[in-house]
């Protein structure tokens, strides 16, 4: 008789009001064997428990998650409600911490000024934060990054933000995950802060953490080639070529 293993299928979660153009220089990159898709449950679920049970139902079988920010967040969800399913979590830019006070009194401040109609001068001042310092000057990388939050519009940045105020807190359970767990994270990222990748990778006893230096939040778009190398090796236990 002979045995048929499933191979996973990976599953590219968006960060908040993020698509499938935060991830195009790892789908131009991914090896032909490697079935991928992006989800979008981000963007019709109203809380990170619904978008992960959602995606649960959507995604039969077992899965390979690599989840950017919030993202991240609900990579972890999922795991906690199907750990059997999960054969491993890359975990970008994220925290499993739940909202602080400060964090969500600027959340609202947002939300509120998305809701008056001033979405393109929320963009614009933060826009700094999103990218290292370095990237300063880099016009094109600031306009697909922009453009790709205007796709998304003020009533998605409304929803999501109040989906991350929401969230649950992951440190309570990551603990128990024994799939392989990559955190990476960019050593300048401003919001989501180092501390909070290695406190990740100290928390999983599986995972393993690598820092990508001059880099910031959106990782995923400023340092592709990087990016790229990270998670195709790790790729590589899971998803081994024919």
């Amino acid at each position: 008789m002979t045995l048929h293993i499933t191979t996973p299928r990976l599953i590219l979660l968006p960060g908040l009001a993020c698509d499938a153009g935060m991830w195009q220089g790892q789908l131009t990159a991914l090896p032909a064997h490697v079935v991928a898709s992006v989800t979008d449950v981000h963007t019709r679920c109203a809380s990170i428990e619904t978008m992960a049970s959602t995606l649960l139902a959507e995604q039969p079988g077992d899965l390979v998650l690599c989840g950017a920010s919030m993202g991240g967040m609900l990579a972890m969800e999922v795991a906690r409600q199907a750990p059997a399913r999960i054969r491993g979590l890359a975990l970008l830019g994220t925290s499993a911490r739940p909202e602080d006070a400060a964090t969500r009194a600027l959340r609202e401040a947002a939300i509120v000024l998305f809701e008056q109609g001033r979405m393109a001068e929320v963009l614009q001042a933060n826009l700094p934060l999103a990218f290292d310092a370095t990237r300063a000057a880099d016009a094109t990388l600031h306009q697909a990054y922009l453009g790709m939050i205007h796709r998304a519009g003020a009533t998605q940045l409304v929803a999501q933000n109040r989906a991350v105020i929401g969230r649950p807190d992951a440190l309570a359970h990551i603990g128990r995950l024994r799939c392989p767990v990559l955190v990476l994270c960019g050593e300048t990222d401003q919001l989501t802060p180092v501390d909070r990748s290695r406190e990740l990778a100290a928390a999983i006893p599986s995972a393993e953490l690598a820092l990508l230096p001059q880099c910031g939040h959106m990782l995923t778009m400023e340092q592709p080639a990087a990016v790229n190398a990270r998670l195709l090796n790790w790729l590589t236990r899971f998803i081994p070529a024919d």
